[in-house]
């Protein structure tokens, strides 16, 4: 048996609508539904869309999304996280005194996830003798979502933080380009267009 502790994640934003939605209903639509009720197992609620009062084309382009939470259910969760979090770093430091706390994470972790994934998408960190693992695509994807993090922050970021984003960027479009020349050189033949 496993000494970690099982924890169940349940989206109470759910429940809590249902309850609005039924305190808001009036006497005559509430014996409607007693049928309703009557049904074992959950049941399907659907909720008005949050979509923003934008320009039609942006209005398609977003999928259906749950209603954002409230201030007040931001404010528990992240009270209730917080708590949560620093339980965990009590246990941690229990079982090592001598490590110091963590240091905030900030942007430059971010960055430095990213510059990871992409570079162990692209084989880097295979173990000597062993042949590396390449998920070409995933890394694109990692590398296109560090060029629209630098985009959505331009103008926002410190010198140091924006000279940081940019090496990572040049450093790993470099990779994959030296790693997309390889595989071409290869003789892979290309896929056939699509239709």
């Amino acid at each position: 048996m496993s000494d970690t502790p099982k924890f169940e994640v349940i989206d109470r934003r759910k429940m809590k609508a249902m309850e609005e939605q039924q305190e808001t209903t009036s006497a005559p639509a509430t014996e409607a539904a007693a049928p309703e009720e009557a049904k074992a197992g959950p049941q399907l609620v659907e909720t008005p869309s949050a979509v923003p009062e934008t320009g039609e084309e942006d209005r398609e382009a977003l999928p259906d999304l749950p209603p954002a939470p409230t201030a007040e259910e931001t404010r528990q969760q992240k009270s209730a996280y917080d708590a949560s979090a620093q339980r965990v770093e009590d246990l941690v430091r229990a079982q090592n005194p001598a490590m110091g706390a963590p240091p905030p994470v900030g942007f430059e972790h971010l960055v430095q996830q990213l510059y990871l994934s992409a570079m162990i998408q692209l084989g880097a960190g295979t173990q000597e003798g062993q042949r590396p693992r390449i998920d070409i695509l995933g890394a694109r994807q990692t590398i296109d979502m560090l060029g629209v993090l630098a985009e959505k922050t331009k103008g926002n970021l410190t010198e140091t933080e924006d000279r940081a984003l940019q090496t990572v960027l040049f450093d790993v479009r470099m990779a994959f380009l030296e790693i997309t020349n390889m595989i071409t050189m290869q003789g892979v033949p290309a896929p056939p267009p699509q239709k």
